[in-house]
């Protein structure tokens, strides 16, 4: 386990600065900043103070907060909020099954719970068991709640590996997730080197279990980044993703689609799948010189796109 290099408090995610005040020097724990550290990493009983903006999902949210109690000293002080369609309704039921006393407040349509870290907290090795890392055994991968379609294969990435034609050369998976679509890439014998880039350090480290391959690469990173990608590729493959924080983002798929463009050689191609509803095909017309559509099921839809 890792000890924080100072007495900092932390903050996993991005709690509305409004909403709470959080230090500048805080250390970031969340898993969908690229390069920060892991909540289950540090030590138990090192941190003097966290703010969580806790996750959507049951088992993720419970398994974060439990992380945090352990990692938290006896007596430092909790701030959790979520809005309360979102979690925020159950985190003061949840935090009081730990052991906590509670100040719950609401603003914003958020809740707001502030407690202090219980001499003896209960019930946290359950928690974190229940969200920890598994290989469930019917999709044959290794994942863990809190990833994009940690339980299931999506039926967009479902749809793309039914279209996807026998690849050749470098290429790169966008928002890898678990590693679904490269092992349909890495199907074709002609693929000499796959790049996978997902900003969830969780779906990484699935990826690096599920995907044993020597042409694959796996990269912690913002896919949007310049540097997160390979240049000159082939293809690119990709599922993006289109919300941020729970709403709706369209500009994070259009950012996608840049990069892709940004990435491929002069006649690589791009292969996206989408939901249908999503207006991707004028930023497509925009970077690309050829778009097909190329299949469409079940609301959504499938694009190649040529440089």
């Amino acid at each position: 386990m890792t000890d924080p290099t100072s007495a900092r408090p932390g903050v996993y995610g991005h709690p509305p600065a409004d909403l709470v005040e959080v230090p500048g020097d805080a250390l970031q724990l969340s898993p969908l900043v690229p390069g920060s550290a892991a909540l289950e990493d540090l030590v138990p009983g090192s941190l003097p103070g966290l703010t969580v903006l806790a996750p959507p999902g049951t088992l993720e949210r419970r398994h974060a907060l439990a992380l945090a109690l352990r990692a938290l000293a006896p007596g430092a002080p909790l701030t959790v909020l979520a809005p309360k369609d979102r979690g925020g309704s159950r985190l003061a039921r949840e935090l009081s099954g730990f052991g906590c006393r509670l100040d719950e407040s609401a603003k914003s349509h958020h809740r707001i719970v502030r407690t202090l870290r219980p001499d003896a907290p209960t019930g946290l090795d359950e928690a974190i068991s229940e969200g920890a890392p598994r290989r469930l055994d019917d999709i044959g991968l290794w994942t863990q709640p809190g990833i994009f379609s940690w339980n299931r294969i999506d039926p967009g990435t479902a749809l793309l590996i039914e279209t996807l034609p026998a690849l050749s050369g470098r290429g790169a998976d966008l928002g890898c997730g678990l590693g679904i679509l490269a092992h349909a890439v890495l199907a074709s014998p002609k693929v000499t080197a796959l790049a996978l880039v997902d900003n969830d350090r969780r779906a990484v480290e699935a990826s690096r279990r599920n995907v044993d391959d020597p042409r694959v690469t796996v990269k912690w990173a913002d896919a949007r980044a310049a540097d997160a990608v390979p240049e000159r590729l082939d293809f690119v493959v990709m599922n993006p993703p289109f919300h941020d924080g729970g709403a709706e983002d369209r500009a994070l798929g259009q950012a996608f689609i840049r990069r892709a463009a940004a990435a491929l050689r002069p006649g690589g191609t791009l292969w996206l799948t989408a939901n249908t509803h999503l207006p991707y095909e004028a930023t497509l017309a925009e970077v690309f010189r050829e778009v097909t559509p190329r299949a469409a099921a079940q609301g959504y839809k499938i694009h190649e796109a040529r440089k």
